[in-house]
């Protein structure tokens, strides 16, 4: 049996219909397929499950961490922990199957074994065009550096504790898994005889970052610094991660609390030496319980206190941008409290953050 486990979060419907169109086709049914949905906006939600469910070979699953930002890496291991071993493949909504491609996965399998796969990527015309998947014309394929569709023996994941929980938003969790299971005495292997997935068109993930606080979490020089960590897992030759806890997910219990949770908010100005001793003193020596804080930019009483130093001839305080705040809370969070539950929200009008978070 193969597990083919899709992690996913606000992506348009036929995306996906196209990828479980192609796995509704295989020649071998000895698969099953876990949706495992990250937080997609209520109402999308909504129609992912509907169209999900018309699959009978197809389970999903939601979680409550639309107020978070994407961890693919905990989104897997969520599933993979619940995995009784055999062999599971991780997959993209982006991905259409050749209809031999679980058979010919099933025949790879070999214990201590992990196995990936070249791509064919399609541009945006021919991704919209309606074809057979060997009448598809490819743009180009993808190299031995492409790692993120990899089938995995189960029990060789569980045993390095899945993926690195560390990896947030976008890059190098899939390769950082791969150097683990190399150092960990497990054989990964390139399969590159044939094209037996297409990868549809999408913009660039790169594209949409921007040097500005935005509604949609982003967090700035993050994929350089996943990259430094991954780095860091080659050179110290470790294995096992997520030493404290792995693939747990915040419950639809424990988030309605947070939201619904009406202690007292405590709000923070955006200066520099406010959000320090938040980050560094403050938070880190509260008792166990629920808190909410805000964080601000308040250019009166910032054009005010200006004036007054300078006028005492005191030395002026440093206000940070709300994106340099966002920046450094965000950071600190995933970086110290990405076990906890919590949720972090941009306000619409961009100019404050809110986080609500259970120690």
């Amino acid at each position: 049996m193969l597990y083919i486990i899709y992690p996913y979060r606000n992506r348009e419907l036929k995306r996906i219909e196209n990828s479980l169109n192609s796995l509704k086709n295989q020649t071998n049914k000895s698969f099953t397929v876990y949706f495992v949905d990250s937080g997609t906006e209520h109402t999308l939600a909504k129609d992912v499950e509907n169209l999900v469910n018309t699959y009978d070979f197809v389970t999903y699953v939601y979680h409550n961490t639309q107020h978070q930002p994407w961890n693919k890496s905990r989104t897997l291991n969520s599933a993979i922990k619940s995995l009784d071993g055999g062999f599971c493949f991780v997959a993209d909504v982006d991905m259409i199957f050749r209809n031999d491609f679980v058979e010919i996965a099933n025949q790879l399998q070999k214990p201590n074994k992990a196995t990936y796969f070249k791509v064919g990527f399609l541009d945006q015309v021919e991704t919209q065009r309606d074809k057979e998947f060997e009448h598809c014309n490819i743009k180009f394929e993808s190299t031995s550096e492409a790692t993120g569709l990899t089938m995995f023996p189960v029990e060789n994941l569980k045993k390095i504790h899945g993926f690195d929980e560390f990896y947030h938003f976008w890059g190098s969790e899939d390769t950082d898994v791969h150097v683990r299971l190399k150092h960990s005495g497990c054989d990964v292997q390139f399969y590159d005889k044939d094209i037996l997935m297409l990868h549809q068109w999408h913009e660039s993930y790169r594209i949409k970052e921007q040097d500005k606080l935005t509604k949609e979490l982003q967090l700035s020089h993050i994929v350089r610094l996943n990259y430094r960590h991954l780095n860091h897992a080659n050179d110290s030759k470790r294995t096992i991660v997520n030493k404290s806890t792995w693939g747990n997910i915040m419950t639809k219990s424990q988030f309605q609390e947070l939201e619904t949770c009406d202690t007292e908010m405590t709000s923070i100005l955006n200066t520099l030496d406010r959000i320090q001793h938040f980050l560094y003193v403050e938070l880190h020596n509260l008792e166990p319980g629920i808190y909410r804080f805000r964080f601000y930019s308040n250019s009166s009483e910032k054009s005010l206190k200006q004036k007054i130093k300078k006028h005492l001839g005191k030395e002026n305080e440093v206000f940070l941008t709300m994106k340099e705040v966002n920046d450094m809370v965000l950071l600190h969070i995933i970086s110290f409290y990405r076990n906890k539950p919590y949720t972090y929200k941009v306000n619409d009008k961009l100019q404050e953050l809110y986080l609500t978070i259970t120690l």
